[in-house]
């Protein structure tokens, strides 16, 4: 992507059937920033991550859960994933997410 280059989220990645989808916006040492796109039935089994995240719904509705708590969000929500805690995300509907990962040494 070219920097400076004004665009819309919601518009920069499109769902896919039966699938999800992802485009790293930034990738750095520092971290990245990724585009997600799931399908109505998608979703990331639970997981670790080894970084703090702090994910925004562009789209759509999804369920994530940490640890015990499930977390019902819609378009506009935020959460921060801690990491070492488990979690995992499934859609409600198709939904779209934004997951900003800042890498701490």
């Amino acid at each position: 992507m070219d920097v400076s280059t004004l665009f819309r989220l919601s518009d920069h990645i499109v769902y896919a059937g039966n699938s999800v989808v992802s485009k790293t916006i930034i990738k750095k040492e520092s971290g990245t920033i990724t585009l997600f796109a799931f399908d109505k039935g998608q979703g990331l089994s639970p997981h670790v991550a080894p970084f703090d995240a702090l994910v925004q719904i562009v789209d759509g509705e999804c369920i994530f859960t940490i640890g015990e708590n499930k977390n019902n969000m819609q378009t506009g929500d935020c959460i921060i994933l801690p990491s070492g805690i488990v979690h995992a995300v499934e859609s409600v509907t198709p939904f779209k997410m934004l997951l900003t990962m800042i890498k701490v040494g």
